[in-house]
C-alpha cells in the first residue's frame, strides 16, 4: 500500500466514520478535522525545558522574527505560526467559545503580540497569520518551557502534547535539550505512545539547540557538540524514543538568516582589528560589551551584537571575514551552514516532509480508534474491520513497527545489520537512493543493483534456519520494503 493510496483509505474510512456518528456532533466534528488535516500543511510542534531555545530556533527555521524570545505572558501559551495572505493574530479562549483578533505590531524588529488584558491561563491557543514560504508546507507549534517554575505553564505544554483524552494536535515533535537531562528522557517516554498505529519514534527528533555552548563558545564548540550527538544517537534508550539527535547552534541560525547590513558592517570593523587586539576583545563577553577606546563601536552597539551572535558568532563571523568572507549575504550563508541548521532542514525533509502522508494517516487513525473505543455501537463493527484491514495492508505502519522494535532491541539484530535494515525501513528517508544507501543522482540503472542485491541478502536471512523466528519475520519486513523500493524503479 502505497502512502497515496493509504492516505486514500483512511479519508474513506473517515467519510464512513463521520457519517456513522453524525448523532454524535462531537465525535463527528473531531473525525472531520482530521479529514481536513490531510488537506493542510504538516504540523510540527517545538517543545523543551524552559531556555532550550525554542523560540529562537523557530525564528530560523521562518527566517523571521516571529516568535517571541523574552519571557512575557505570550511565552506561556501554545502559539501557532501558519501561513496566510495577511499578518493576523487570533486568541483562542479556553473552554471554547470565538476567537477574537488582537493587535500585533513590530517592535525592534521582533513581533509583539498584545493579549489585551486576556491572563494567559485564560488563552487556549493563538493563531498567528503569517505570509511564509517556510509556513507553507509547515505549521510551526511553539509551546511554553517544560520544567517551568510555574506549574500551569509545564502543563499546558504537557497537555497539549501528551493528552490524556485524546491524541495530540502535532503531526510530529521537534524536541529541544541543552543536554541530555533525566527531565529530558522522561518527557520523551511520556510523547513516546504505544498502540496500534502508534508504535514508533517516527515523528520525534531531538535537537542539541544550544550547540555553541557545549565548547563555551569555542571556535570548535560546535565540532564537540555533533560529537555528543552522534554519542546520543547510538544511545539504545534515546534511539527508541525519537529518530534522530541533531546539533545547531540556534542563536547562531537565527542571526544569520536575519542579519542585517548594519551588523555586518560593524563586525568588518571588528574584524579589521589586529589580531592580538581582537582576540583580547572577544576574550569574555564583559570585556567585549565594556571596552573602551579599542574599536569606533559604541557599547550600545557592541552589547547588541552580543544579543545577536553571542561570544560563539562573533568569534566565528570575524574568523569568517578576516578568512575572506565577504558581503553580509555570504557571510549569512556560510553561518548558517556552520550553525547546524541546513543539517536539521535536510533531516526535517527527510524524516517529516516526505513521510506527510504516513503521519496524517497515523493521527488520524489514533483519533478515530478513540472514538470506537469511546462510543462502541454495533453500526461501527464495519468500521473497525477497516481499520484492522488498513492497518494489517498498510506496509508502511509494519516498517515504523519493527524500526521502534530494533531500536528497542525487542528484535535483536547485530549492529551493522540494524543499521542497514532501519535504512531500507526509511528511517534515514523514503527516497529509493536513501533507503539504499546511495548517491541521491544514481542512475536507475544503480539504483536497481543495489535494490536486487539488498533483497537477495535479506531474502536468505529470512529463509536460514539459522534465524529465529524474530529475526526472520524482521527480514521479511525488510524483503517487503524492498520489493517496494523496486516497484518504484523503472525498468
Amino acid at each position: 500500500m502505497t502512502e497515496s493510496t493509504l492516505g486514500t483509505a483512511v479519508r474513506t474510512v473517515l467519510r464512513r466514520a463521520i457519517d456513522t456518528y453524525r448523532d454524535n456532533p462531537e465525535a463527528a466534528g473531531w473525525l472531520h478535522q482530521h479529514l481536513t488535516r490531510f488537506d493542510e500543511p504538516l504540523r510540527l510542534a517545538i517543545a523543551g525545558k524552559v531556555k532550550a531555545g525554542k523560540s529562537t530556533l523557530l525564528n530560523a527555521l521562518v527566517g523571521e522574527d516571529l516568535a517571541p524570545t523574552d519571557a512575557g505572558e505570550c511565552t506561556r501559551v501554545v502559539t501557532w505560526y501558519v501561513d496566510g495572505h495577511a499578518p493576523g493574530v487570533a486568541l483562542y479562549p479556553r473552554g471554547g467559545g470565538a476567537p477574537r483578533a488582537l493587535r500585533i505590531e513590530r517592535a525592534g524588529g521582533s513581533l509583539r503580540i498584545d493579549l489585551a488584558g486576556t491572563p494567559a491561563d485564560d488563552v487556549d491557543r493563538l493563531v498567528v497569520t503569517w505570509p511564509s514560504a517556510s509556513l507553507r508546507t509547515t505549521a510551526l507549534i511553539d509551546t511554553p518551557g517544560i520544567g517551568s517554575l510555574s506549574i500551569g505553564t509545564s502543563a499546558r505544554t504537557h497537555q497539549f502534547l501528551t493528552p490524556e483524552d485524546s491524541p495530540t494536535a502535532a503531526d510530529a515533535v521537534l524536541y529541544l535539550m541543552r543536554h541530555l537531562h533525566s527531565t529530558d528522557v522522561g518527557f520523551l517516554e511520556a510523547f513516546h505512545d504505544q498502540g496500534v498505529a502508534r508504535a514508533a519514534p517516527v515523528n520525534t527528533i531531538a535537537v542539541l539547540s544550544r550547540a555553541d555552548e557545549v565548547g563555551v563558545g569555542r571556535p570548535d564548540a560546535l565540532l564537540s557538540a555533533r560529537r555528543i550527538a552522534s554519542r546520543y544517537r547510538s544511545d539504545n534508550q534515546l534511539r527508541g524514543l525519537c529518530q534522530t539527535v541533531v546539533a545547531v547552534a540556534g542563536l547562531l541560525a537565527h542571526t544569520a538568516r536575519t542579519l542585517r547590513q548594519e551588523e555586518y558592517v560593524a563586525l568588518t570593523r571588528l574584524a579589521a582589528l589586529p589580531g592580538d587586539e581582537l582576540d583580547m576583545l572577544l576574550l569574555s563577553a564583559d570585556r567585549f560589551v565594556a571596552a573602551d577606546g579599542t574599536v569606533e563601536l559604541s557599547p550600545e552597539v557592541r552589547g547588541a551584537l552580543y544579543d545577536r551572535l553571542g561570544m560563539f558568532g562573533l568569534r566565528l563571523s570575524t574568523t569568517l571575514i578576516r578568512q575572506g568572507v565577504g558581503g553580509s549575504a555570504a557571510l549569512a550563508t556560510e553561518l548558517v551552514r556552520r550553525s547546524g541548521l541546513d543539517e536539521l532542514r535536510r533531516v526535517l525533509a527527510t524524516q517529516f516532509t516526505e513521510r506527510r502522508d504516513l503521519l496524517k494517516a497515523r493521527s488520524a487513525l489514533i483519533a478515530l480508534d478513540l472514538v470506537l473505543r469511546r462510543d462502541p455501537r454495533p453500526a461501527a463493527a464495519p468500521l473497525i474491520a477497516e481499520v484492522e484491514r488498513i492497518l494489517d495492508g498498510a506496509h508502511e505502519f509494519a516498517e515504523l513497527r519493527l524500526i521502534s522494535e530494533l531500536r528497542g532491541r525487542v528484535v535483536r539484530l547485530p549492529r551493522e545489520l540494524v543499521d542497514e535494515a532501519e535504512r531500507l525501513l526509511g528511517a534515514e528517508g523514503d527516497v529509493a537512493a536513501r533507503r539504499l544507501g546511495v548517491d541521491i543522482g544514481s542512475d536507475p540503472a544503480e539504483l536497481r543493483a543495489a535494490a536486487l542485491d539488498a533483497l537477495g541478502q535479506w531474502r536468505r536471512r529470512a529463509d536460514s534456519p539459522l534465524s529465529n523466528r524474530a529475526v526472520a519475520g524482521a527480514a521479511r519486513v525488510v524483503v517487503r520494503s524492498c520489493e517496494g523500493i523496486l516497484a518504484t524503479l523503472p525498468r
